[in-house]
This record gives C-alpha cells, sequence and structure tokens, in this order.
C-alpha cells in the first residue's frame, strides 16, 4: 500500500527558510518521479517542483530559484527546501506520485506571516 507522509511544515516569517520532508513507502522509490503540489485557502491545488528518477528537477516559475526539490532514495524521502519565503507561500504542501494511480500525502501546513 502506497504511503507518503509529509513532515517539516510550521510557522516561518517572511524571508525565512523551512524544509520539508516526505517519506515514502509502498512502491519501488527510485523507479518513480515524485512532485510536490501546494493549495492555499479558496485556490485549486497547484504542481510546483518535481524530481524525475534521474535527478532532474522541474519549477514553476513562482518558486524558481528559491525552493529546491531533491530525493534520496537509500532513504526513500523526497525534500523540499523552501527559502525567500513570501506571504503567498502559504498553503498546505503535499507531496505526490504517481503509481498506477495519483497518490498524496496528508499534507503538512506551512504559514508566512509576519
Amino acid at each position: 500500500q502506497v504511503q507518503l507522509v509529509e513532515s517539516g511544515g510550521g510557522l516561518v516569517q517572511p524571508g525565512g527558510s523551512l524544509r520539508l520532508s516526505c517519506a515514502a513507502s509502498g512502491f519501488t522509490f527510485s523507479d518513480y518521479g515524485m512532485s510536490w503540489y501546494r493549495q492555499a485557502p479558496g485556490k485549486e491545488r497547484e504542481l510546483f517542483a518535481r524530481i524525475s528518477t534521474g535527478g532532474s528537477t522541474d519549477y514553476a516559475d513562482s518558486v524558481k530559484g528559491r525552493f529546491t526539490i531533491s530525493r534520496d532514495n537509500a532513504k526513500n524521502t523526497v525534500y523540499l527546501q523552501m527559502n525567500s519565503l513570501k506571504l503567498e507561500d502559504t498553503a498546505v504542501y503535499y507531496c505526490s506520485v504517481y503509481y498506477r494511480a495519483r497518490y498524496w500525502g496528508q499534507g503538512t501546513q506551512v504559514t508566512v506571516s509576519s
């Protein structure tokens, strides 16, 4: 059974940093690309970062240059380093994998506020 468990969210001031983690199980992690999505209040869930099996990355313009996605196949974990956080980054953050179907974690809240 696929499980994705996010952690690392919290409250941070504008300009601050957070590092999110997503521990995966139930599939061969190294064989699948991983993604991060987020959903702000009143908005649709949006894809903003992804990493391939080979480590290639892709970002939405809104986070490019500030966020970094990475993976550790030995730990079955994908990470999201978020720097220079802005008020508009406030959202619930989800990791995701497409393994026969789309799977999501439970999400972790990131709140950027002064």
